[in-house]
């Protein structure tokens, strides 16, 4: 942050790209060869030994494997570039521990997807109010929707500017992100209220001011799991699943290794657009309330939750009567609360929250999550069984019998914890790297 109280700020743009057919086989060629460049890069670093494992020798065999093979020339030499950069970045994840180790991409897992680093080759011009034009390298230009003002022309300077993009294809085709960089004014400290959050399954996220945060009751399925297609209208969820009974049947008159027909592939597309759809109507939820929740409160405490442990299937017992057999573990309704807590994308709302307090001047904390959902936030008793079902939680400490619901009550005692001072992180208003307690943070003891 600069003497004048300016602040850089680095933030996406998305927009879709229209493309003629000729130019969206070429954008797939591209992007198929970003792909089988990371994975032959991958394949070197794994067969060199550690001393020989360079960025100028990664760098060497780039060069080398464009000119060798025609199929990976047709991505542009500064994409190439940008493959190296992405790979050797996910090793030092890896190094610090923030990631697991890069692995093969596959061509059917893995998105589409093209860099362009450098926003010079970009010439970004506006048409007119609804298109704008972008050049793609060995595509040319390209037009796409224009729905908010880029730092173009006389606009754009040093410090407000493109600085660079990445060419995304998901089930509606593919799309541009612009990589913006500007400066701007920092913001002033919030003043508003402090707030605990619980994100659950029942309600999305509970607020300990009873403000919960929901988007909908989706029905309950005969197994008591919630709908996976909460998102969609009925008539949506009625054409989903005849496109997915469809699909079933086309797919038995497939023989084995035979290549999938036009019919069965445009089935394949359909139910990819409603699943698009699915997701972009959860993004949007997920935006406007974490909006809502940095713009109206100061504070936002949450839990540190570990969520690949929560989503972990129990491990099988064994059978003691029975040697080789296993008993029931429970994997099948275990796997039907993994699902709901993916839908939820606990993780993302807090990264949305994250960058949106830094910008409105607020803070985001998080605190120690052991029996939050267990302990009473009214006589601060933790007794076991207190939290009867998912949504009811009835304090079993006799001077008390206090009645809530479950959720709400984790959100009090998740501020309760904040107000104490057992804090595990915390991200400033100005958006700096946090303060990390140490490990020995314990949460409040029962009482």
């Amino acid at each position: 942050m600069s003497e004048l109280g300016l602040v850089k700020r680095q933030f996406g743009h998305r927009a879709r790209l229209a493309l003629s057919p000729s130019e969206i086989r070429v954008m797939d060629d591209q992007a198929h060869a970003a792909r089988t460049m990371w994975n032959c890069l991958h394949s070197w670093w794994q067969m060199m030994p550690k001393d020989k494992r360079t960025l100028a020798g990664a760098d060497a065999a780039i060069r080398q494997a464009r000119k060798d093979l025609v199929y990976l020339a047709v991505l542009p030499a500064q994409a190439a570039q940008a493959v190296l950069k992405t790979y050797h970045r996910a090793w030092i994840n890896c190094w610090e521990g923030r990631a697991q180790e890069p692995n093969y991409k596959g061509r059917f897992r893995s998105p589409m997807s093209v860099d362009i680093p450098q926003g010079r080759d970009l010439n970004v011009v506006r048409v007119h109010r609804r298109w704008g034009m972008v050049n793609i390298p060995k595509v040319g230009r390209v037009r796409f929707r224009w729905t908010k003002d880029l730092p173009v022309g006389k606009r754009a300077d040093k410090e407000n500017r493109i600085t660079g993009a990445r060419l995304v294809k998901d089930a509606l085709g593919w799309h541009v992100a612009f990589r913006i960089q500007t400066l701007e004014r920092a913001p002033e400290p919030h003043q508003g209220p402090k707030v605990g959050i619980d994100a659950g399954v029942n309600i999305p996220l509970a607020l300990s001011n009873k403000d919960n945060q929901d988007h909908g009751r989706p029905p309950r399925l005969p197994n008591g799991d919630r709908d996976r297609d909460k998102w969609l209208s009925p008539k949506e969820k009625a054409q989903l699943l005849k496109l997915e009974r469809q699909a079933a049947h086309r797919k038995t008159f497939r023989k084995r290794g035979e290549k999938t027909s036009k019919r069965l592939q445009h089935t394949y597309d359909q139910i990819k657009q409603l699943r698009a759809k699915a997701t972009r109507r959860a993004f949007d939820w997920q935006h406007q309330t974490t909006t809502y929740l940095a713009r109206t409160y100061g504070v936002l405490v949450v839990e540190q939750l570990n969520i690949l442990g929560m989503t972990r299937s129990p491990a099988p017992k064994p059978d003691p009567g029975q040697q080789g057999a296993f008993l029931r573990n429970g994997a099948k309704a275990k796997a039907g609360l993994n699902r709901s807590i993916a839908q939820e994308a606990w993780g993302r709302t807090v990264t949305m929250v994250a960058y949106k307090t830094a910008r409105y001047g607020g803070r985001l904390v998080k605190v120690p999550a052991a029996h939050t959902s267990q302990r009473c936030s009214a006589c601060g008793f933790t007794t076991p069984g207190s939290r009867e079902s998912q949504e009811l939680f009835v304090c079993k400490n006799p001077e008390c019998g206090w009645t809530a619901n479950a959720d709400w009550n984790a959100a009090r005692n998740i501020l309760q914890l904040y107000r104490i001072g057992h804090v595990i992180v915390e991200v400033p208003a100005a958006g700096r790297r946090g303060r990390r307690a140490g490990k020995t943070v314990k949460p409040i003891a029962a009482r």
